[in-house]
């Protein structure tokens, strides 16, 4: 032992050669292998000799020998590996695999390289793997792995493929299915190995240790010898830890191999200097090191271009079953599907590597996928998977056309699929759509881009399809189990992606953190894009190359492409359908220029996927616009130099020739024309060129056409063509080739294809000539045709590519803005709800029901936030239905899923889904309802019926599902109602009441209701308490669903509920603390709702919502408010409008009773609710119930009395609306006690604002600020156009006060006078001037006006009808009483405030004269003494000319009456009244009546006692005008100027004339007399009025010429004086009946009897003898030369005196006083 154990001498390398000489040399064959043996000994004793040394021979292959050593030691392994002796090449190879695990071997191993050694034991170890020995099999591709794996080697180039060869050929030919999965793991191995080095450009990396049981996953399952697997997977592990503890040499030695070295710095190109740290201090990196780092990835793209090349071998005709080709192809494919696995950026940022992918790898894909194997197609899919999710931004075309070719065509057939095929292309999609960013992008870049196919619609199309399978009726090849499970493998595809878009959206608007509403910022910054790594380390295909950054593009553009690509494909379509239909279309939308050049063009080029048939149609046309189209189409073609059949073939190219031999006939002959043109030497003529096109297109037809039997030979072809080049012949030569050349070789379209037009409908499968490519696909051949046969598409298809990466089409799009989704949901929105709705309807297969409801979810999610309005509805409405609440008895465990979905997207989602909550809300009270009849207990609508006695008896009162088994509870109706169902919409459940239910529907019924059990009240009332959560819009979305059900739940014809309404009280309570705003938004929804149930006629409904109202109103009023808002106000709204719209007297009842209890439990908090408080006083006010007016002032009084203060704590304003409301108190007809009260409470309010308690009252008066009265009576307000802010306060409660005083309770008029007229005394110190006339013009004088019209208008009335009686009372018609407390309380104001109310001063004297026009006596008597009042104590401080107004104001009144009132006598005129002797029973009717006389008696007796009232009264009031003239003369006179005492000798000049022209009235009188004597009247005391009238007039006149000389002179008063006298004496004289003297002739005495007077004549005289007394006084009084002067007047009157006969001695004696003291003296002179 001892010997072995030293052998090999101290060097490390030594110590391992030494025991694998010592044993080559024990199993050598001593005669057969002598050199060998005689090699290794040789090396041994070397050996011993050599220790390692310090210094390291950079070339040598051996660390630490000298490179010659190297050699010789290194001999002898290679000898005994050549001897092709397993027992002798065994130990070799251990050797070796020990020498490369240790690191002992150094340097790079190449066929040109200088280590040649090195590259011969590696050809040797390739070369002995062959000699048929499992052992030696394994130990091979240990070493070779070992080789590749030692991180101090370089096996390269032809080397490396070597290696990998060897390794293949183990795999192909493998003694045992161990050898071979060991062989495959170790390509994979060396694959890894190979490219992660490529991909870091640096030997040192870390390694991933392959998987076995993944390579697997497709083929050479059938391998697995029990434990291989796992021996494989140790195997491969083994070597690749072996070399893991190599110490890193290199650095320890000075530079052993310099390239090596360079390599190891890891100074890749413009990559970041990682671990260049101790390496820098070496020698620097030598000019070398770009050669060996490229070197590296050399070696990469030179494996990965032989393995594409060995994926596209095909088998030879003559073994087309090579299984051993097709095993190597596979193994080829599995190999790069490793390579695409781990592959990172450098195949996307080195543009070498992405051409590889595109030139190999896809050509590779390309060619093998018309295979029918399994494995390959599978293998196909995911390289291609890879391919999508990795390196997708730079195969932009590649996987334009792959995807359709692999993925589509297996998705879109329904009806035939390989069921294997199938599932391998779902599972792909549900790996893709987890992807987010993948299905985005495809999306972008493809379904948004007008060169590419719509990959996104056609994925979600073709899910679809498989998803509601096979359609019905027709034939298919899937058994049941097949087809279900591809129903629900799509189902789950489509959920992945709507998963995908929800994730992807969430993300970019976190990432963005924008406000989605706002408008979708395209965020482009860099954050957007921290790319994420994905689960394989490797980063996600989002960090694009550096000339798509500029592509990060916005939404706006992307929805242009995509509305522009939509619009083109429609136009195509109609194309497709009428040519000319689709090319106006395309004109129209400005796809396609309006010339006939540009639509040739779009024709021509067609690469939007028009039909070729169609094209042709549409050339042939005769329509102008068509033929100058194909004349254009033709004209595009130059076919200079063209051999003719050339060029026949190239103009057909792009199109089909039509049937129709007109249209065939227009294209041929303008091709010949175009022909001709651009080759002139070729024919005599165009006619020869477009004969002979016909000819061949004839001859095309009929040689190709397989139903055409007698073919043409090439001389009927020469025959046919005779004389046609002007009446010569076309050489024959020339002929026998054309024919040759089409017989040949068809003259076809480009996309021509074995398939017939019609089957390819589907105008997507155009897109990039997409035609060839699928029919390629689609023939089921054998491996060995692919390429003889479709090698003319598969170069087509390469030159697309080439095409494509020129475009500008060929960038790839990359976008972070989340509108994209709302394109795409657009596209998937209808395929996925028709996919969930159907397979949640038709399956009952709880994993599939579960995977529809998540998609359901998701796809609420992303509609919602992106605020899809439509579609989200559509989507909320189907879970809803899905729920199956409407129809409980068919209820399954999916549809209690359906109502957990519905739940989650409340919660989840709620802030998007809008108007989406009803169906959400709705679901959720029928499941209470549900609940409810399952607990047996009673119906809200038990107790919100009319009579609820007998129900609530019958109505079981046991819970639990037992009371449904009850005999007595399946006649419950509300119970059967549910059972038998009604549809989704119906606002209740069950409204059709037809129809028996059965015991078996009933116990449906009962299953279900415990199926329902699942879902708690926890569930349940979480969504309404997690409404605190939702946004500020949401809510009031929410809060808009939630009353609009609680409304169909509440009028709900047959089963009234309150469950919604209860809810709505709760969520109010919970988000009662929002923020003010929202809160707002949120009561409007709610007041809303509140207001029209509250007006329901189902009263217990109302009064159920009212009081729920009141709680919710309670509980807001413990919120504080703070000045000037409007919150309480605006909650206690509904209270009002329910108030003054209710028809129930206990609604409004209620209210009241409610509003009481807030008001004076919460009396601080009310704030701005007072004015909804006085609003609801005000409608219960004026109510008709009296118990409502009495609960109401109570609280009223209540509130004025204790909490005052409080009510314009927050807004003054409110203090208007408790006015207003006392007002509407005081005007309550029930109880005149509440009206008094409500009258002192407006005093209280008076003073309190005269206190100053609403705002400061130290401003200054005068500064009238404009305010705008908040008074509903516009009309009172109308003279305040300026008033100050203090003012505004007054007028709602003066004008009020105003309104009461015409009352038609005669103690609220006196008591409303009283106050308002106290107030404005009390307190009109306070107003302003301004304020002041406002008041006097709005408040006092209304009063008054109303008293003076009235009376006016009366007058009127009775001018025209004076047969009616005395005016009827009215209302507004005072009692003397209230006249003289107004008047009196008018003039009192006046006085006090006659400063400021000076100017008002023609009003009050207009008021007080209108009394005075009145022609009842009292008012004028009332009116008399205000006036007096008024002058008496004014009269120092009144003008000139307001004298001079009160005396005009009452001349006016005296006169004003007088026309109506002489108009009235007139009417006497035509009245005959009897003498008493006449007979009442004179039956004599009148002529043209039918009356009676003594009907007509009557009549005219009524209008004479009318009259006569009419007199006395008008004799009174003028009277009392005479008087106060008098009476103001006489206390004022020093104040009267001589124009004012003008006007009072006027109003008494008038008064007396008027006096004496009614006694002139003789006839009228006697009249009148005789009426009074029947009616027992007495007289109207028409002399008396005349006497006082002159009496006053000669009185006042005495006293002016007397008292006043100046004045009476200024006027010549005396003459009137003189002239008053003598109209006294003339009318006395009248009376005496004395005129007849006047009538005798002078010259001629005629005696007469004077006869006594009677009786009545003497009454008269008396009375009238003492005016005539003062006249003859006057007269006698008159200065001596005054008399003197008028004596010839009156002279004579005198002298008439004497002869009559007087009633008294006074009159004598008064004469002969004249007589002897004044004429006397005239006469003595």
């Amino acid at each position: 032992m001892s010997a072995s154990q030293t052998l090999g001498g101290p060097s490390r390398c030594g110590r391992v050669l030494g025991p694998s000489l010592d044993k080559i040399i024990k199993n050598a064959a001593w005669r057969k292998h002598s050199h060998l043996v005689s090699s290794c000994k040789s090396t041994l004793d070397k050996l011993e000799t050599l220790s390692d040394s310090a210094l390291s021979d950079p070339t040598s292959p051996l660390l630490g020998l000298s490179s010659s050593d190297a050699e010789f030691i290194l001999n002898p392994i290679l000898l005994a590996l050549d001897s092709n002796y397993a027992k002798v090449a065994e130990p070799a190879l251990e050797c070796t695999i020990k020498l490369f695990s240790l690191g002992l071997i150094l340097g790079e191993i190449d066929s040109n390289s200088s280590n040649s050694i090195l590259y011969k034991i590696v050809e040797s170890v390739c070369k002995v793997g062959g000699i048929g020995e499992e052992s030696v099999e394994l130990a091979v591709l240990r070493v070779l792995l070992s080789a590749v794996r030692c991180p101090c080697v370089l096996i390269r180039g032809d080397c490396l493929l070597h290696v990998v060869r060897t390794c293949y050929n183990v795999y192909l030919g493998g003694l045992n299915g161990t050898n071979q999965i060991c062989a495959k793991s170790v390509l994979a191995q060396i694959m890894l190995i190979v490219f992660t080095r490529a991909e870091e450009d640096s030997i040192d990396v870390s390694l991933k240790t392959v998987s076995v049981n993944e390579l697997l996953e497709f083929t050479d399952k059938n391998l697995n010898e029990g434990s291989s697997i796992y021996y494989c997977q140790n195997f491969v592990s083994e070597i690749m830890s072996a070399s893991e503890g190599v110490p890193d040499l290199k650095l320890s030695q000075p530079g052993p191999v310099q390239e090596l070295q360079n390599g190891e710095s890891r100074v890749s190109k413009g990559e970041e200097k990682e671990e260049v740290g101790e390496e820098e201090t070496k020698e620097g990196v030598e000019s070398g090191s770009s050669g060996i780092s490229s070197k590296i990835r050399e070696d990469g793209f030179l494996v990965f271009k032989n393995l594409c090349k060995l994926s596209m071998k095909f088998s030879s005709q003559e073994n087309p079953d090579d299984q051993i080709l097709l095993r190597g192809k596979t193994v080829s494919l599995e190999l790069l599907k490793v390579i695409m696995d781990n592959g990172g950026s450098v195949w996307r940022s080195n543009e070498r590597f992405l051409n590889a992918i595109k030139q190999y790898l896809c050509l590779s894909l390309l060619k093998n996928s018309a295979l029918s194997v399994m494995s390959i197609f599978q293998l196909q899919c995911s390289i291609f998977t890879s391919l999508l999710t990795k390196f997708r931004s730079g195969l932009k075309a590649e996987i334009g056309i792959f995807f359709p070719m692999l993925i589509l065509r297996v998705l879109e057939n329904v009806l035939q699929p390989s069921f294997l095929q199938k599932m391998t292309v779902l599972n792909l999609l549900e790996k893709i759509a987890g992807d987010s960013q993948v299905i985005i992008d495809i999306f972008v870049n493809y379904d948004c881009d007008v060169d590419s196919p719509n990959i996104f619609e056609r994925i979600v199309n073709g899910l679809l399809k498989t998803a509601l399978g096979p359609p019905p009726g027709s034939t298919t090849t899937l058994s049941a189990v097949q087809d279900i499970t591809f129903r629900h493998e799509s189902v789950k595809c489509l959920v992945g992606i709507i998963k995908s878009m929800g994730a992807w959206m969430d993300q970019q608007l976190k990432i963005g953190d924008s406000d989605l509403p706002k408008s979708f910022e395209s965020d482009t910054s860099a954050e957007s894009h921290s790319t994420p790594t994905a689960e394989d380390g490797t980063v996600p295909d989002c960090e694009l190359h550096p000339e798509m950054n500029p592509e990060l593009s916005d939404a706006a553009t992307l929805e242009q492409r995509r509305a522009y690509k939509i619009e083109l494909q429609k136009g195509v379509s109609l194309f497709n359908r009428k040519p000319s239909k689709g090319i106006e279309f395309l004109i129209n939308t400005k796809k396609v220029g309006d010339a006939p050049e540009e639509v040739a063009s779009f024709l021509k080029n067609n690469t939007t996927g028009l039909n070729e048939t169609m094209i042709g149609d549409y050339l042939g046309e005769r329509e102008e616009f068509s033929l100058r189209v194909m004349h254009a189409y033709v004209d595009s073609f130059n076919f200079k130099s063209m051999d003719f059949g050339a060029a026949i073939r190239f103009f057909l190219r792009g199109f089909r020739l039509p049937g129709e031999a007109q249209k065939i006939d227009r294209i041929m002959e303008k091709f010949a024309e175009r022909y001709c043109k651009c080759n002139p030497n070729s024919f005599t003529s165009a006619d020869t060129a477009y004969v002979l096109a016909y000819s061949v297109i004839l001859l095309n037809t009929d040689a190709h056409n397989s139903m055409v039997k007698d073919k043409m030979t090439k001389s009927d072809f020469i025959r046919n063509n005779r004389g046609i080049d002007d009446g010569k012949d076309l050489p024959e030569e020339y002929l026998g080739a054309l024919y040759d050349q089409i017989v040949k070789n068809e003259i076809k379209m480009n996309a021509d294809s074995s398939v017939p037009q019609s089957k390819q409908a589907n105008s997507l499968n155009k897109l990039l000539g997409l035609d060839g490519i699928l029919n390629l696909v689609s023939w089921k051949q054998t491996e060995e045709k692919p390429l003889g046969a479709n090698g003319l598409h598969i170069r087509h298809i390469q030159e697309q590519f080439k095409a494509k990466s020129g475009k500008s089409e060929s960038v790839y799009h990359a976008v972070t803005d989340v509108a994209i989704l709302r394109f795409m949901v657009e596209v998937c929105w209808g395929p996925m709800l028709a996919a969930f709705s159907v397979t949640l309807d038709q399956s009952d297969d709880r994993l599939a029901t579960t995977q529809c409801l998540q998609g359901f979810r998701h796809a609420v999610h992303v509609t919602a936030v992106m605020g899809m309005q439509t579609q989200r509805d559509a989507f909320v409405t189907s879970v809803a239905k899905f729920t199956f609440l409407h129809c409980a008895a068919d209820m399954k465990q999916k549809n209690v899923d359906a109502v957990k979905a519905i739940i989650s997207i409340a919660i989840e989602d709620g802030n998007h889904l809008q108007e989406a909550w009803e169906h959400i809300l709705t679901c959720l009270s029928r499941i209470e309802h549900l609940q409810l009849l399952g607990e047996g207990a009673p119906t809200d609508a038990s107790f919100l019926s009319v009579s609820n006695t007998e129900t609530d008896e019958k109505t079981p009162k046991s819970a639990g599902l037992q009371s449904l088994k009850k005999k007595g509870t399946l006649q419950n109706p509300a119970v059967m109602a549910v059972v038998r169902g009604g549809s989704y919409d119906s606002t209740t459940v069950g409204v059709n009441n037809s129809g028996l239910v059965t015991p078996d529907q009933i116990n449906n019924f009962i299953a279900n209701l415990n199926l329902l059990d699942q879902i708690g009240n926890f569930e349940l009332n979480h969504v309404f308490a997690h409404s605190q959560r939702l946004n500020s819009e949401a809510i009031v979305a929410f809060v808009k669903a939630l009353c609009k059900v609680a409304i169909s739940e509440l009028q709900s014809p047959t089963d009234p509920r309150v469950f919604s309404l209860t809810k709505l009280v709760e969520i109010a309570h919970y988000n009662m603390n929002r923020i003010r705003l929202v809160w707002s938004r949120m009561w409007n929804v709610l007041s809303d709702f509140f207001v029209s149930v509250g007006l329901s006629e189902n009263l217990s409904v109302a009064i159920f919502v009212m009081d729920s109202l009141r709680q919710l109103a309670m509980k807001f009023l413990e919120r504080e408010e703070l000045a000037n808002y409007n919150f309480q106000n605006e909650f206690l709204r509904p209270f009002v409008i329910v108030m003054e719209k209710s028809n129930s007297a206990e609604i409004r009842e209620l209210i009241v009773r409610c509003i009481s209890q807030m008001v004076l439990s919460r009396v601080s908090n009310v704030k701005s609710g007072w004015k909804s408080v006085f609003m609801v006083f005000t409608a219960a006010a004026a109510d008709e119930r009296k118990n409502i007016v009495l609960l109401a002032f109570e609280t009223m009084e209540k509130i004025v009395r204790e909490y005052f203060p409080h009510i314009t704590e927050t807004e003054t304003t409110t203090f208007t609306d408790c006015v207003r409301c006392l007002i509407t108190f005081t005007n309550s007809r029930f109880n005149s006690d509440v009206s008094l009260n409500a009258i002192a409470f407006l005093r209280f309010c008076a003073v309190k604002l005269a206190e100053g308690g609403l705002v400061c009252t130290d401003k200054s008066w005068d500064d009238s600020s404009s305010i705008s009265i908040a008074n509903k009576d516009d009309s009172d307000v109308q003279s305040f156009t300026d008033i100050d802010d203090h003012g505004s306060y007054w007028v709602p409660l003066l004008t009020g006060l105003s309104k009461l005083t015409s009352d038609s309770r005669l103690a609220i008029r006196k008591s409303s006078l009283e106050v308002l007229f106290n107030i404005l005394k009390d307190h009109g110190h306070l107003f302003s001037r301004t304020f002041w006339i406002g008041v006097f013009s709005s408040v006092v004088l209304p009063i008054f006006n109303g008293v003076c019209e009235k009376r006016d208008m009366h007058i009127k009335d009775e001018q025209v009808s004076p047969t009616s009686k005395s005016p009827h009372p009215d209302g507004s018609m005072w009692d003397t009483e209230t006249s003289a407390v107004a008047a009196q309380c008018l003039v009192d104001l006046f006085i006090s405030f006659y400063n400021v109310l000076r100017p008002q001063l023609s009003n009050v004297v207009s008021i007080l004269t209108g009394y005075l026009r009145s022609s009842v006596q009292g008012p004028a008597s009332t009116g008399v003494a205000a006036m007096f009042r008024l002058t008496g104590e004014l009269g120092s401080r009144l003008s000139e000319d307001e004298w001079r107004e009160i005396f005009l104001a009452l001349k006016e009144a005296a006169t004003s009456t007088l026309p109506g009132f002489m108009k009235l006598l007139r009417t006497m005129d035509d009245i005959k009244v009897p003498d008493n002797s006449e007979s009442y029973t004179n039956t004599e009717t009148c002529s043209d009546h039918g009356l009676t006389n003594e009907d007509l008696e009557d009549d005219n007796l009524q209008t004479v006692a009318y009259v006569v009232s009419r007199m006395k009264s008008h004799i009174a009031v003028q009277l009392l005008i005479i008087q106060v003239i008098s009476d103001m003369y006489k206390t004022h006179v020093q104040f009267l100027s001589a124009a004012n005492i003008n006007i009072i000798v006027e109003i008494f000049s008038s008064v007396a004339s008027h006096a004496q022209q009614l006694n002139s009235e003789t006839i009228l009188q006697k009249k009148i007399q005789k009426a009074c004597s029947i009616l027992e009247l007495s007289d109207p005391p028409m002399v008396h009025f005349e006497n006082e009238a002159y009496q006053n007039f000669l009185n006042f006149l005495q006293d002016l010429v007397k008292n006043n000389p100046s004045v009476s002179e200024g006027m010549n008063l005396e003459s009137l004086l003189v002239a008053v006298c003598e109209k006294i004496l003339q009318i006395y004289l009248n009376c005496t009946d004395y005129h007849y003297v006047q009538q005798k002739s002078a010259d001629m005495p005629v005696t007469h009897w004077i006869l006594p007077l009677g009786s009545a004549k003497r009454e008269e005289l008396a009375a009238r003898t003492p005016l005539l007394v003062s006249a003859l006084k006057v007269l006698s009084g008159l200065e001596g030369d005054s008399f003197r002067k008028y004596t010839s007047s009156f002279f004579h009157l005198l002298v008439d005196l004497v002869r009559s006969e007087h009633s008294s001695g006074e009159v004598q004696l008064v004469l002969s006083n004249i007589f002897s003291s004044c004429i006397g003296p005239i006469i003595m002179q």
